[in-house]
């Protein structure tokens, strides 16, 4: 298992993309949190199999939702601290 830690740029405040993500999440058995930063931006941290969170982080970038816009994904690796107990997405 290892760790990503992805922060979303865009349109991605206001239009359920933290909800869209906890999908992504709950359907590939991924475990980790979203959620809103001051600044505009949306942090995501997830935990899984590597495969798991390749297609996480593409189906992230909504790039086929009307609404939400990711501008930018900026993705970094770790490695799993087991912490999470499922996805939820934090208010």
């Amino acid at each position: 298992m290892i760790r990503v830690t992805a922060v979303a740029t865009g349109r991605v405040q206001g239009v359920g993309y933290r909800q869209y993500v906890s999908d992504c999440a709950h359907q590939l058995g991924l475990h980790g949190s979203v959620q809103n930063m001051p600044d505009g931006s949306v942090c995501i941290i997830a935990e899984g199999s590597p495969a798991a969170l390749d297609d996480f982080i593409r189906l992230v970038r909504a790039r086929e939702d009307p609404v939400i816009r990711v501008e930018d994904l900026q993705v970094t690796e770790g490695e799993a601290t087991g912490e999470f107990k499922g996805f939820w997405v934090e208010w």
